[in-house]
């Protein structure tokens, strides 16, 4: 089972530019996308459907920000939209997909760099956010696999420049303390499970200064696995050169 995580920064700005055929190439089973900036009115997903997709969508009420939607080959046992929180369901946050044996959980969490504002409700998120997952985590059923973009990274072989971003909406220290917690409840990063101290290996990068050309970039989207998961962590790894956003995908497989 192939999934893909992938911030599109707008699904019709995506698709004009050619995702469709990536996604037709590189065949996830299940593609789980973040900011598709929809709105509340109808999004064309005729073209995942034709290539055998069942197609959710969770948009954020606002046209033109934030949302997700999650494509799946195979039709899921339960579908939910949303944490049932209207500050979170409102901006489109959580979609989480339950299969038999895995559940797909997709997530857009904010990014705090709007102002201390922003930050504030980040932080108030992210809290939320580990409370909402461990509560899934006692209902039974089959374990958690959650990705997306996270807006936060972990240890400073994540970024390009942690000494300059001590303080950055994305490293700072409460939120890097908030990754450690989350995943010493029990979860794995799929990525860092593979590949535990590679550097240099990210999945966004400013649009500005020739970021992405040179990497100077950050590991912002993450597939984290219930440690129950860990013996099916067949391979991960992240795609740089697909380039429809100012993100790339990241991916894992179950065996």
């Amino acid at each position: 089972m192939k999934i893909i995580s992938y911030n599109v920064n707008g699904l019709r700005s995506a698709l004009s530019k050619g995702l469709l055929d990536w996604v037709a190439h590189a065949d996830p089973d299940v593609l789980c996308l973040q900011e598709i900036k929809a709105g509340v009115g109808p999004l064309d997903v005729s073209g995942f459907e034709a290539l055998g997709y069942y197609a959710y969508l969770h948009p954020a009420q606002k046209p033109g920000y934030s949302g997700v939607a999650t494509f799946s080959k195979t039709k899921p046992v339960a579908v939910v939209h949303g944490c049932g929180t209207p500050a979170y369901d409102d901006e489109g946050r959580v979609l989480r997909l339950d299969f038999e044996d895995v559940s797909v959980l997709n997530t857009y969490m904010p990014s705090g760099t709007s102002g201390p504002a922003r930050q504030a409700f980040k932080v108030e998120w992210l809290h939320f956010f580990r409370r909402y997952v461990a509560g899934l985590r006692t209902r039974g059923g089959a374990p958690l696999l959650i990705g997306g973009d996270f807006n936060c990274c972990q240890t400073e072989i994540d970024l390009h420049n942690p000494k300059a971003n001590q303080n950055s909406p994305g490293y700072t220290p409460e939120e890097r303390q908030w990754f450690r917690d989350f995943l010493a409840d029990g979860f794995v990063d799929t990525f860092r499970h593979h590949y535990p101290g590679a550097p240099g290996h990210y999945s966004w990068w400013s649009y500005r200064a020739g970021s992405r050309p040179r990497n100077v970039g950050w590991r912002l989207d993450h597939w984290l696995a219930d440690a129950a998961l860990q013996p099916r962590l067949a391979a991960a790894g992240l795609l740089p050169d697909a380039v429809h956003s100012d993100h790339c995908p990241a991916w894992v497989e179950l065996g």
